[in-house]
């Protein structure tokens, strides 16, 4: 078996040997589904939830999806303005720093407020705690292109916008792919933690009445929805990483 192979089913040969131990003490210690529930108990109640599980997923899913193609759009836009000027790079990188530490569950008390119970904070809290890695990926890989090179395109006649465009924004593309990667995965976070304050449907709310009601398999079957969402979505902006920017990798070829 080569080395690409062997990377491909590493992940799932750990993950059913996580669930096979998982199992077996579980089983072997006869501990409580309301402690924590066995693999077993967790498929059983994604099979006979299944229906309100598929809802509720659905709409945490497209949620999840709006808030992070705002983020997308407005986290490009503000890293392409930072990155493309040294002063408002030195200027404004520290602020978004700050707003970055503020715990963003904080913000929904005041997202209900503005918009209601409903999908609007899940959305705004996706958007606010998944736009900052993309808007910080971007900017750095603009505010750290080589001043040589600039100055080389300089003299060969490009102006500085052309530098931007033909250059930056290309050599930016790595960056902007790690970074999608992890803002998905916090897109998740966000939307998942607002549906649990301040929504009547989503994973989310799923969560807060499986636990209300002792239905602990049921919550850890949510769980492990958001969980497989989240991987997908990670792995599909994997995928087009290596197929846009594979000349960034080694052994890597950009089809």
């Amino acid at each position: 078996m080569n080395t690409k192979a062997i990377k491909t089913f590493a992940p799932w040969v750990l993950l059913f040997a996580i669930l096979i131990l998982w199992q077996i003490i579980c089983s072997a210690f006869a501990v409580s589904e309301f402690i924590f529930p066995s693999p077993y108990a967790i498929g059983q109640s994604l099979i006979e939830y299944a229906g309100p599980i598929a809802t509720h997923a659905w709409r945490t899913f497209w949620v999840t999806m709006a808030g992070f193609g705002i983020a997308v759009a407005v986290g490009v836009a503000l890293g392409f303005l930072i990155g493309s000027s040294p002063v408002l790079y030195a200027a404004a990188y520290p602020l978004m720093t700050a707003f970055n530490a503020l715990p963003k569950a904080a913000f929904v008390p005041i997202l209900v407020v503005w918009f209601g119970i409903g999908a609007g904070p899940a959305i705004l809290t996706a958007f606010l705690i998944s736009f900052f890695p993309i808007m910080v990926n971007i900017a750095t890989g603009l505010a750290t292109l080589e001043p040589e090179l600039e100055d080389v395109l300089r003299v060969l006649g490009a102006r500085r916008m052309d530098v931007l465009l033909k250059v930056g924004l290309p050599r930016s593309m790595p960056y902007f792919f790690a970074s999608l990667k992890v803002a998905i995965t916090l897109a998740f976070v966000g939307s998942t933690v607002s549906e649990m304050n301040a929504a009547n449907e989503g994973i989310g709310y799923l969560l807060v009445s499986a636990g209300s009601s002792m239905k602990m398999p049921l919550a850890f079957a949510g769980l492990v929805v958001i969980g497989a969402m989240a991987m997908a979505m990670y792995e599909l902006f994997a995928i087009v990483e290596k197929r846009t920017t594979g000349w960034a990798h080694r052994g890597g070829t950009a089809s």
